[in-house]
């Protein structure tokens, strides 16, 4: 009662001066709350938005829808079980089911391992006895490098298909065709993953399944309870490499795809993970 009585006693006061200090002051603090709420409310609703991700910088970026259609040609390859993950990205080993869908690319789209896990979209542009009726399109992920040497070499963007996805598009009699492609992003089910392998001294990370953009170009792993972030560095393909002790320690990793935006997979790695082992983490839509 006396707080309340000393906090109200300006309006009980005959100084009508004292009393219009006191009324813009509470008018004043009230205007400061409602824009605070309000502020508050705006920014809860920009990043409830559909298709806005954070950056860890704080910006934000629309969802990667892909790019503007290009010519190349397109050529096969006999990738043995057909599915294409056995190659230069280091997706071997892993259980990513792309059901045969799958490519190598030239130098050109490759870029020293940083295309591995993008996504396009092709069809057949040459005559009738080349293309299939219709002009059918396929969508395919880059698992591979094309052997260096005539059409994979630079500056030619091309693209080496798993036989049974040429077959959808093209006519085996063909060899090569004339193609126009797309980037797109790329379709997954579930999270990222990542498979651990090598020793207490020696961190060897596959990052596989990423949606979005779907090419990594930067990974970062920090130790549960540790302040900074730690980077890797590109081993080949997409398999990551750092020398940081990280056994027992509970690991989130932090992706970054080449549209700039960034994946935070807190604690995905319990503190008791083991090498040989793959853990799941958020994806990006």
């Amino acid at each position: 009662m006396i707080i309340v009585y000393i906090y109200l006693y300006p309006l009980a006061s005959k100084n009508l001066n004292l009393k219009h200090q006191f009324l813009e002051q509470v008018f004043a603090r009230a205007m400061a709350l409602h824009l605070k709420a309000l502020l508050t409310l705006v920014v809860v609703l920009v990043l409830l938005q559909p298709g806005i991700h954070v950056y860890a910088n704080g910006g934000r970026r629309p969802r990667f829808v892909g790019g503007p259609w290009k010519n190349a040609h397109a050529t096969f390859y006999d990738a043995g079980d057909g599915t294409g993950r056995s190659g230069a990205c280091g997706y071997g080993g892993t259980n990513l089911d792309l059901k045969f869908q799958t490519t190598a690319l030239s130098n050109a789209l490759f870029i020293n391992g940083q295309g591995c896990g993008s996504c396009y979209e092709l069809k057949c542009d040459g005559d009738v006895n080349s293309c299939k009726a219709g002009q059918p399109s396929i969508f395919v992920t880059a698992t591979d490098q094309c052997p260096p040497g005539g059409w994979c070499d630079p500056p030619r963007e091309h693209f080496d298909l798993v036989q049974p996805a040429f077959l959808q598009i093209a006519e085996y009699k063909a060899g090569i065709v004339p193609v126009q492609y797309r980037r797109v992003p790329c379709q997954r089910q579930g999270g990222v993953r990542f498979t651990i392998e090598g020793n207490p001294h020696f961190n060897l990370v596959t990052v596989w399944n990423v949606g979005g953009a779907g090419d990594v170009t930067n990974v970062q792993v920090r130790g549960y309870g540790e302040a900074s972030w730690i980077p890797l560095r590109r081993n080949w393909g997409q398999k990551w490499e750092t020398n940081a002790v990280l056994v027992g320690k509970a690991l989130s990793f932090r992706v970054t795809v080449g549209d700039g935006r960034s994946s935070v997979s807190r604690r995905v790695a319990p503190q008791n993970w083991q090498f040989g082992q793959t853990y799941e983490g958020k994806n990006f839509r």
